[in-house]
């Protein structure tokens, strides 16, 4: 579902010239961003006040500053000042998390009222040992996710790779991702309980996060990019230490194509029958489609709908949330998890964080509705299940979830909206392993490119990418493309099925030498961070709202 974006803006009042005054208070650092027109008044206006500008952000229209905090709304009057907004990494970290932590949406009350991941904490299950892959607009090293190796740099495949954007979320989306599934404080404690509501603390807090970036700011990408990345995913899933073991997609695409043919259907498969669970958002469409997005349809993978807890931390009154997809009754949802307000960290600075300033909650966190938020949440369920039982296939992974899953007593047991239910892992925790094995067609990736897409196409260049070819402009042979997945060969070096990916490269658990202070770069400008587009891709991202 493309997210329609309604940016509220806020006409600064005009004020007269002002001599340079020093301010009283300790000086503090905001974000400052501009009203069209504004010209040079809103920086004359910090010297006045006492401040200092730092740099410019081009990407949200405005810049970085020092300034007296008894001067910020002084700041906040000024003719062309749309918003002044105070630096996150001068908060105090916790605050936000424990005022927030009894509200339905937080990954508190999701652990310890919805999901029972806290029983699995509690009996020392945290995650730890698995690596969950993240395909999606990349990550920021905030609070919670920036511990020496938490985060794990696979290719960057948007048209950001070669800038100072390469890895980092400038979306937003992947960061909310992230932070839901392996999410940890650097002031947590190393014992995880699922008492302590002042750190933030996601569903499988000592898994690692592999990144592969595929959105670029505005959330454009191809689905040959995301082809790549899943391809990618299961050529290295062992490879330099790592040991991923589920595959979060929280997107898919509106296209009809059959899952026997789909090259992205076929591409999940094909990482699946390595040993990863892959766990994909079932859309957010409602009913209006009567299917499933793709790749969720295909079968075999753990297709997720939403959700809604209604405003309450208990589960007695909750719903399918309305925009959750439906099955057509031979492929439904597997599972529902949260999906409504669901509170994770926020990428300062982002297209996201700028476009929706109502989502976020104080300076760290920010909140969203959508079957992504909920894939995230069984992603990061699965990775306890996995920890505690290291030997466990993706099908008894699934067969447990969806063995143990509660139907809501409000979904009249509509296997078409809830699939199995909401899933439980304190029921789950101690079942015993099932023995399941799928016995669904396999898909041979034999079909098109362009089918894939369903209907939306980014445009690279000015030049819109349909047909068979990919987002470089190269021609896709799905037969060809399909039998390198298969043995493993499409990638090799920066080079997937013989196309250059600029600015790729393995990056391990480094920064690569660009760090992240709060809602600024060190040393680097966003300004210079281009896109090439403005409409979303066939690649849809499954957040309904930010609110």
């Amino acid at each position: 579902m493309t997210v329609a974006a309604a940016t509220a803006v806020i006409a600064g009042m005009a004020t007269p010239a002002m001599a340079a005054v020093d301010g009283s208070g300790a000086s503090v650092g905001v974000v400052v961003r501009e009203l069209p027109g504004a010209g040079d008044r809103p920086e004359q206006a910090v010297a006045g006040l006492g401040g200092s500008v730092v740099r410019q952000l081009g990407i949200i229209g405005g810049f970085s500053a020092t300034l007296p905090v008894d001067r910020l709304d002084a700041l906040r009057s000024v003719r062309g000042v749309q918003s002044v907004t105070e630096d996150a990494g001068l908060s105090l970290s916790s605050a936000d998390v424990a005022d927030q932590a009894a509200q339905p949406g937080s990954l508190y009350t999701i652990a310890n009222e919805v999901t029972g991941a806290s029983e699995m904490w509690n009996a020392g299950y945290t995650g730890k040992g698995v690596d969950v892959a993240v395909i999606d607009s990349g990550v920021v090293p905030v609070d919670g996710l920036r511990t020496a190796g938490k985060v794990v740099y696979g290719p960057d495949l948007t048209t950001e790779a070669s800038g100072p954007a390469k890895n980092l979320d400038s979306n937003g989306h992947g960061t909310h991702m992230a932070g839901i599934i392996a999410g940890r404080d650097d002031a947590a404690p190393a014992r995880t309980t699922g008492g302590n509501s002042g750190d933030f603390v996601g569903m499988a807090p000592d898994a690692r996060i592999v990144s592969i970036k595929v959105a670029d700011a505005k959330g454009q990408t191809d689905v040959s990019q995301a082809i790549a990345a899943v391809d990618w995913v299961v050529q290295n899933r062992t490879a330099n230490g790592l040991n991923i073991r589920v595959l979060n997609m929280s997107f898919g695409t509106d296209g009809v194509q059959s899952y026997l043919l789909d090259p992205l259907a076929f591409a999940v498969e094909q990482a699946w029958q390595q040993g990863v669970v892959v766990v994909v958002a079932a859309g957010n469409d409602g009913n209006d489609t009567g299917r499933l997005s793709n790749p969720a349809a295909d079968p075999f993978v753990i297709a997720v709908g939403g959700d809604d807890a209604k405003g309450t931390a208990t589960t007695a009154d909750d719903e399918v949330a309305s925009f959750s997809n439906f099955g057509d009754g031979k492929r439904n949802p597997d599972v529902l998890a949260p999906a409504t307000g669901v509170v994770s960290l926020r990428s300062p600075g982002s297209f996201l964080d700028t476009t929706y300033p109502a989502a976020r909650i104080g300076d760290r966190l920010f909140r969203g509705n959508g079957t992504s938020q909920a894939a995230a949440v069984v992603s990061g369920a699965a990775a306890l299940l996995i920890s505690q039982r290291p030997g466990i296939r993706p099908d008894q992974v699934k067969a447990l979830l969806t063995g143990t899953a509660q139907p809501l007593l409000k979904a009249n047991g509509n296997e078409m909206a809830e699939g199995s239910g909401l899933i439980d892992l304190a029921v789950a925790k101690d079942t015993p392993t099932p023995s399941t094995v799928q016995s669904f067609l396999a898909a041979t990736g034999r079909g098109t490119l362009e089918a894939a897409r369903g209907s939306v196409h980014v445009t690279v260049n000015g030049r819109k990418v349909t047909g068979e070819v990919d987002v470089r402009g190269r021609s896709f042979d799905s037969g060809t493309w399909a039998a390198g997945l298969k043995a493993r060969t499409n990638w090799s070096g920066v080079s997937w099925s013989g196309v250059s990916w600029s600015g790729v490269s393995w990056s391990g658990v480094s920064w690569s030498g660009v760090s992240w202070s709060g809602v600024s770069w060190s040393g680097v400008s966003w300004s210079g961070v281009s896109w090439s587009g403005v409409s979303w891709s066939g690649v849809s991202w499954s957040s309904a709202s930010w609110a």
